[in-house]
């Protein structure tokens, strides 16, 4: 893993939980331009996942693979995941909230990840 991509999805995922929590503290709902914040995320997450995939794929040997590639998947998936369910009512003054939520259980997985990933020699 890189290090410096790691703190930036860790920062990413607590600026998208303290968002998500002012707009539900405001009581507001959603703006349109949630997704694309959700979205530079999920971005970020998949180029982690890449860069993981081509590291395992090129050899590099991780106590548990299985568990490495179950954790990158769940990483990716869940904010798209409430995003939806998040933007499904239209004027849903809970939707910060569950983003929130999103956001805190990627950065929970991210963390998990870098704590999996010690190369064995």
């Amino acid at each position: 893993m890189i290090t410096a991509l790691v703190v930036a999805l860790w920062v990413a995922t607590g600026a998208l939980a303290v968002y998500g929590l002012a707009l539900s503290a405001t009581r507001r709902p959603l703006p349109g331009h949630t997704r694309i914040a959700v979205g530079v995320v999920v971005a970020l997450l998949v180029v982690q996942a890449a860069i993981a995939a081509v590291q395992l794929a090129t050899g590099v040997r991780v106590a548990d693979p299985t568990e490495v590639l179950i954790y990158l998947v769940v990483a990716i998936c869940v904010l798209p995941f409430v995003t939806q369910f998040a933007l499904a009512e239209p004027d849903n003054r809970w939707g910060g909230a569950i983003i929130a939520a999103g956001a805190i259980a990627t950065g929970i997985a991210v963390w998990r990840l870098q704590v999996l990933w010690v190369p064995l020699a």
